[in-house]
């Protein structure tokens, strides 16, 4: 349990802190760090799935054209996902990026009753009810959507119910689905090389490495992530989540001083309401399954 928790806190953690990294690189295009980063990946992938000795899905996964589809679809969405949080850090939204990450696990709740027909409990409708109302205030105090939050959190939602029903695992999912990307970022890659125009060719050695680093960044959160869920219990792991925007909310306040004003943070609040009943009325859930459990026991 400890284990778990050290695991998937870390990767929280280390999430919530990419803008950090992001921004170290903002001098590179966001689409040229999205390329970079499937490359990258894709190899270091590689080396872990040599190092594990992981390859018999391979031939099971080329033998399935749905999977290799619903991937493709998966890889599009989680590229989407990239792309739009690596342009808002770097434009100078983080916090923006970070009202994505808090909702998300609340248009998981929308995509389930959409898409699985799950029947939303009342709770979970005044959580969705409480996270719209922030949404509208939000929307009416900018004078447009907050579009970079719903993109992600809607993206994010769409590729999490993908892999949910995937029988792959996160390391073999992920290096599939960079795979189907691989050809196409190291082309256009290449072709950018060709102009003149690639940053890991042209660039100084920080921005190299930076580059470089790229393929860990991404993959060593997902493993931690990965490692964490199995050993840890599902309302445990919905809690620890809120981690990741909240590091970035703050990093976005105090480190990069991005404005959020009070009435900015009353949309805010009216979200985190949201999940507050959310998440209390999993763990009372949880709590009386425990409890229910004990008395058949005995």
């Amino acid at each position: 349990m400890r284990k778990g928790i050290l695991f998937a806190g870390s990767a929280y953690l280390l999430w919530g802190l990419f803008p950090i990294y992001f921004k170290a690189l903002h001098e590179v295009p966001a689409l040229e760090i999205l390329l970079n980063r499937m490359v990258w990946s894709l190899l270091f992938l590689l080396g872990v799935l040599t190092w594990r000795k992981q390859w018999s899905w391979i031939s099971e996964a080329v033998r399935q054209p749905r999977l290799i589809a619903g991937f493709a679809i998966s890889a599009l969405l989680l590229s989407a996902n990239w792309f739009v949080y690596i342009w808002a850090v770097n434009h100078g939204h983080i916090i923006d990026a970070s009202l994505g990450y808090f909702i998300t696990p609340l248009v998981n709740i929308l995509i389930g009753s959409v898409w699985l027909r799950e029947r939303l409990r009342p709770v979970q409708w005044l959580s969705v009810a409480l996270a719209a109302c922030g949404v509208a205030w939000l929307t009416w105090q900018a004078g447009h959507l907050p579009w970079i939050g719903l993109i992600l959190a809607a993206s994010f939602g769409t590729y999490g119910l993908l892999r949910k029903t995937s029988s792959l695992g996160a390391l073999e999912g992920l290096s599939l689905e960079t795979a189907l990307l691989f050809p196409f970022a190291l082309g256009y890659l290449i072709w950018m090389g060709m102009h003149g125009q690639n940053a890991f060719i042209s660039g100084d050695i920080d921005i190299k490495m930076l580059i470089l680093l790229s393929g860990p960044i991404t993959a060593i959160p997902l493993l931690l992530f990965a490692a964490g869920a199995r050993r840890i219990p599902m309302t445990t792991l919905g809690l620890l989540q809120y981690m990741s925007p909240l590091v970035q909310l703050l990093l976005g306040v105090w480190l990069y001083h991005e404005p959020f004003d009070s009435s900015r943070m009353l949309g805010f609040v009216a979200i985190w309401a949201a999940l507050l009943v959310y998440s209390c009325e999993g763990l009372w859930r949880n709590f009386r399954s425990v409890e229910n459990a004990g008395k058949q026991a005995t």
